[in-house]
């Protein structure tokens, strides 16, 4: 999943399969079964000194949240729209820096956001302070990004190319 602008979310068809799944669940059984907990423990008497429902109250909220941010993404997203090969750095790309112009000293990782996040590559955000960097930077260009302390960091864009997992 990438952002390819302020409100819309490319997403692989694997991976709008799983959250349409995820909130499918979320707003069925699980809803059903919150329910159900809340109301067992509001049969237990006193809301003020029962914990267990306090709990699932939080749960609820917190499942909730979960409802509206998948809701909104996926209103949002388009499916299965790589970005182009044309060696601009792009979310939804591998991309392959080199810290300091040092080409012995290089970083590759996915330009995505957490739901596309991979076990197999390291993934940044295009939010990111490095995302936000090298967005839009062509191959062989040079890109800045501001460092947790306030410092700049220099990288070159070695390698764009469109994610194929």
């Amino acid at each position: 999943m990438t952002q390819t602008s302020e409100n819309v979310t490319w997403l692989t068809q694997e991976a709008y399969n799983k959250l349409k799944a995820e909130l499918e669940h979320l707003t069925g059984p699980a809803r059903a079964e919150i329910s159900a907990k809340i109301a067992a423990a509001r049969e237990e008497g006193d809301l003020r000194e029962n914990g267990g429902y306090h709990a699932a109250k939080e749960e609820q909220g917190k499942q909730e949240l979960r409802v509206r941010q998948l809701t909104q993404l996926l209103e949002n997203a388009k499916v299965g729209e790589a970005p182009a090969a044309d060696g601009a750095v792009a979310p939804g790309m591998v991309v392959t820096i080199a810290f300091d112009g040092d080409e012995d000293d290089t970083l590759t990782f996915l330009l995505a956001s957490r739901e596309y996040a991979s076990s197999d590559i390291e993934t940044y955000s295009p939010q990111s302070p490095l995302g936000t960097g090298v967005i839009g930077h062509k191959v062989g260009e040079d890109a800045e990004y501001e460092l947790p302390n306030g410092k700049k960091a220099l990288v070159k864009i070695i390698k764009a190319e469109p994610y194929e997992g």
